[in-house]
């Protein structure tokens, strides 16, 4: 007996001397703490790879056999391929983090920044090849007996020679000559190598016949006639001039059989204002490519010509060839001088959009193009889709079909000012006749066009339904007639329409698609005569979310829709509405039956699926709080092998646990949040609390939060590792009363919460940024319960902001008050009382809280003078309050030096007023501007 005691006590003290010897985050940890990337599986399922990255630093590359054999370990590997036949990886190797940070020190510029290699391993025999200096390389869609790709070499002199072989040629003397582009091909089987000297812009043939380069010279150089464009027959092992000239080649695109081509090339003189691009066809039967549209040709409109910017597309057959047309545009007339002319925005109260949105567009307005389409096998017939007043038009993925789809919004365009998105006319367009129909007019939801482009999908916000329309015979269907459910989210609390749940995708033969309502899956027949409950209402009944995974791979470019197989069986996501729990389920092949469990329920949660060719060998990766994501392999979601461990080192660092907390409202309603608490969480201790939110967050309770500087967010992990709790409540919102919601779950879940006795009710914070930062600024007005708050880029003036402009996008904030995520639900002048009840800035007289305000001056949705604007009210009420702005930072920090920073202070402010460490400098006396850059106040 006393052995057993003693044994159990030696037990216990090991137990303790374990988390004793658990260290806490720190502010260094964030750089080395590494995540899974670029996951991917071969078609054979033999070969699985992904990358180990750090948030900052050098990248590490694996291959990896389904039973966890490295095959390769390569450093800084990026862009990885397999050849078809998986007999070769191919990949570019970044240079160093090292290199890189030296080289920006000595402010190198861009051409002499450090360049990647390129790296090709057999690997069946584990040769390698290296290639220095290696700006891309392209392996052909279907065939990869060759590789392209594009270098810099010292040139000895200048040479006529065009095609070298590496093999049989000395290589250029790297003391003299300078740096010159080269194009190089190197066959993968006998590793012989030909190179092609200044070349630019490239492109495969897909079975591998045929390598498209274009070839310039230099500017000072008028005797060099080599300029154009080539075509090297890789089978002749023959090289042929197709197009003569200086210009710029674009978007050399082949047919999907690789029996013609087609590109766009500007010849005009250097120094144009306007590029005039040309539109070239080839095939072997020509001498030379020859033009097939340009300005002059009929069917371009008046003053219209061929976009340089536009994309060229084959359809599959080949008969049609998509390309863009643009209005000519105006050119500056040079002759002017600069500074004697006036600079200003005029704005003028019918423009289609506001001034500002017009300026954060101009790059691309310039490059707008609208589609056209010209039969080059049918004597270059050309027709012209749409124009200015169409905004998005859209293809089958073959695009042989006659329909195309395409919006208008035209005439609409004002009152996306207030409404936020604009209705649209839904029409479709004849590739044959370019004639157009109309399908729904003002539309408020979304149009989608079937694979075989015989039906628009669409889905009324209005009506909450989706329908069909058979192009045909102009047939609408109801697809969701009599269906007891409903389409559109259930949960919306904003003063807008609900969106939809979204497509799942559509039947492999076409004629039915996929569609989710809140929990199920359905299947509707497109002429609307038949509907399945594809679940069979498991979702419902038991209020778990059953979602697709597709498993198929999409390795054809063509490819962007999702199938579904009607005979196989169907894999779904699983998560339960209740305990936040995710599973993995399977359909039968025959539909309508109970979903069969594949993974139970599951306190983790599953990502980045993806599958062999036979949908066998399944990868994905997979976490919860306490786990990182690493990935692993399985059958079909059963004998699941661990393949990765990225962050080893969690073990050696208190970590923290995390739970689902609920509570009842003052008001009776239920809610619910996360509370995060600390691995050495001891109920006989009281801890300090903070709460951070949004809108809702307990759909995270199993996702992995990677100690990092955040954009300014909470860094949860940090705290809850320096034994702070850390609460996450969901908020639902009453519309006209934000500010009031968020009393209503934040104050009385922490209410809640600080009954607990390890709970130290006179040390709790709370933090939000945006959202969050304007619920923060109002509860503070409310309440004293807080010893300490931070808030980023709050809007705390619903009058001023009201009117304001999100920079970013140049658009008005009126939309976010009246119909989105501010919930006020009417305009200023209908209801004055609910902006001046929901901005914190009328009330700030009665706040007793330090607050801290992040609001950085280029803000792009929240004008940074509303953090102004709080800064300086709470100063005039002699109110301790600090404002942080990061200079040239956005409205969530982007610039890595400055979410370090914000981490350090964010945790010196709450440590101070939470858990009473000595204030630091910037806290008790700021830091003068005489002192920028030479204190940052610190210490």
């Amino acid at each position: 007996m006393y052995n057993k005691i003693a044994s159990l006590g030696i037990c216990l003290l090991l137990t303790s001397a374990s988390f004793a010897q658990k260290r806490p985050l720190d502010h260094s940890v964030y750089d080395n703490w590494k995540s899974i990337t670029g996951t991917s599986i071969s078609k054979s399922g033999q070969f699985i790879s992904y990358s180990v990255t750090p948030q900052e630093g050098d990248a590490l590359f694996e291959l990896k056999s389904p039973t966890n054999q490295i095959l390769l370990r390569i450093a800084r590997a990026a862009s990885a391929q397999l050849t078809k036949n998986e007999g070769f990886l191919v990949a570019a190797i970044k240079p160093t983090f090292e290199e890189t940070r030296q080289a920006k020190i000595k402010k190198k510029k861009a051409d002499d920044m450090p360049k990647d290699s390129l790296l090709i391993v057999n690997l069946e025999s584990k040769e390698e090849w290296k290639f220095p200096q290696v700006k891309s390389f392209k392996l052909a869609q279907n065939k990869n007996d060759y590789i392209a790709f594009l270098t810099d070499l010292k040139e000895e002199k200048k040479s006529s020679t065009t095609v070298t072989d590496s093999s049989s040629t000395t290589k250029p003397n790297a003391s003299k000559g300078k740096s010159v582009s080269v194009l190089c091909l190197k066959n993968l089987a006998t590793g012989d190598t030909l190179n092609f000297w200044k070349a630019d812009q490239y492109a495969w043939s897909p079975n591998e016949d045929f390598l498209l380069f274009s070839k310039k010279n230099e500017a000072k150089d008028s005797t060099a006639t080599d300029a154009g464009l080539y075509i090297y027959d890789i089978a002749n092992k023959s090289l042929k001039k197709i197009s003569n000239g200086k210009g710029t080649y674009k978007e050399l695109s082949f047919d999907d059989q690789g029996t013609q081509l087609a590109f766009l090339a500007d010849k005009s003189p250097e120094k144009a204002l306007l590029k005039d691009f040309k539109l070239y066809y080839y095939t072997p039967q020509l001498d030379s490519a020859r033009i097939i549209a340009s300005q002059q040709s009929n069917g371009v409109p008046q003053n219209w010509y061929v976009s340089g910017d536009g994309s060229l597309n084959f359809s599959a057959d080949g008969q049609k060839l998509f390309f863009g047309l643009a209005p000519v545009p105006r050119v500056k007339d040079t002759t002017l001088v600069e500074f004697e002319h006036a600079q200003l925005d005029i704005w003028h109260w019918q423009d289609d959009y506001l001034q500002p949105q017009q300026l954060v567009n101009l790059k691309r307005d310039l490059s707008r193009s609208y589609p056209a389409v010209i039969y080059p096998k049918n004597g270059n017939r050309l027709l012209a889709l749409t124009d200015e007043t169409f905004s998005r038009t859209s293809f089958t993925d073959e695009a042989n079909n006659e329909w195309a789809l395409t919006t208008s919004d035209f005439g609409k365009r004002i009152q996306g000012q207030w409404e936020g998105g604009t209705r649209s006319d839904v029409y479709i367009v004849s590739t044959q006749s370019g004639q157009k129909r109309i399908i729904k007019k003002d539309l408020n939801g979304y149009a989608y066009l079937s694979p075989l482009g015989d039906y628009v999908l669409y889905f009324d916000r209005e009506q909450g339904n989706w329908y069909s329309h058979q192009i045909k015979n102009d047939q609408v269907a109801l697809l969701n007639d009599g269906v007891p459910v409903s389409f559109v989210d259930e949960e919306n609390d904003s003063p807008t329409l609900p969106g939809a749940y979204g497509i799942a995708g559509w039947s492999q033969d076409n004629r039915s698609v996929f569609i989710y309502d809140r929990y199920d899956i359905w299947k509707f027949d497109l002429t609307g005569k038949d509907k399945q409950l594809v679940t069979n209402g498991e979702g419902r009944a038991t209020k778990t979310t059953f979602r697709y995974i597709n498993l198929a791979r999409t390795d054809d470019p063509r490819q962007r829709t999702t199938r579904i197989p009607d005979k196989k069986a169907m894999y779904l996501s699983a998560f339960s509405e209740e305990t936040k729990q995710n599973a993995i389920f399977e359909t039968p092949a025959a539909k309508s039956k109970r979903p069969n469990e594949v993974v139970g329920l599951t306190n983790f949660s599953f990502r980045a699926f993806s599958a062999s060719e036979d949908e066998q060998t399944v990868i994905y990766t997979k976490e919860n709080y306490n786990e990182s994501p690493n990935l692993y392999v399985s059958k079909l979601f059963k004998d699941e092998h661990k393949l990765s461990d990225a962050n080893p080192q969690q073990q050696t660092y208190n970590w923290g646990t995390a739970e689902l907390v609920k509570w009842t409202t003052p008001s009776g309603k239920p809610a619910e949040g996360i509370l995060y608490k600390p691995e050495n969480f001891d109920p006989n201790k009281k801890y300090p609390i903070i709460a951070y939110f949004y809108e809702t967050l307990t759909s995270g309770l199993y996702t992995y939060q990677a100690p990092a500087p955040t954009p300014s967010r909470l860094n949860i992990p940090y705290y809850v590792s320096n034994e702070y709790l850390v609460f996450a409540p969901d908020i639902r919102y009453e519309i006209g009363h934000p500010g009031k919601s968020a009393e209503e779950y934040i104050n009385s879940g922490m209410r809640h919460l600080a009954k607990n006795s390890w709970v130290d009710s006179t040390k709790m914070a709370i933090q939000g940024q945006s959202w969050g930062g304007y619920q923060v600024a109002h509860l503070i007005t409310r309440t004293n319960m807080y010893a300490a708050a931070w808030t980023g880029a709050p809007v705390v003036n619903m009058t001023s902001a009201y009117g304001g402009i999100r920079w970013q996008s140049g658009m008005s904030r009126q939309f976010q008050y009246e119909h989105t995520q501010s919930r006020i639900g009417k305009t200023l002048w209908e209801d004055q009382a609910l902006y001046l009840e929901n901005s914190p800035l009328f009330h700030l007289d009665k706040v007793t809280t330090p607050v801290v305000i992040m609001h950085n001056d280029n803000d792009g949705a929240v004008p940074w003078y509303q953090g102004i604007e709080m800064f300086t009210a709470l100063r005039r009420l002699q109110k301790p309050v600090w404002m942080l702005n990061y200079n040239g930072d956005e409205h969530n920090l982007i610039k890595r030096q400055n979410r370090k920073d914000i981490q350090m202070r964010q945790a010196q402010f709450f440590d101070h007023f939470l858990k009473g460490k000595p204030a630091t400098k910037w806290i008790s006396s700021g830091v003068p501007a005489i002192e920028k850059g030479i204190d940052w106040g610190l210490q």
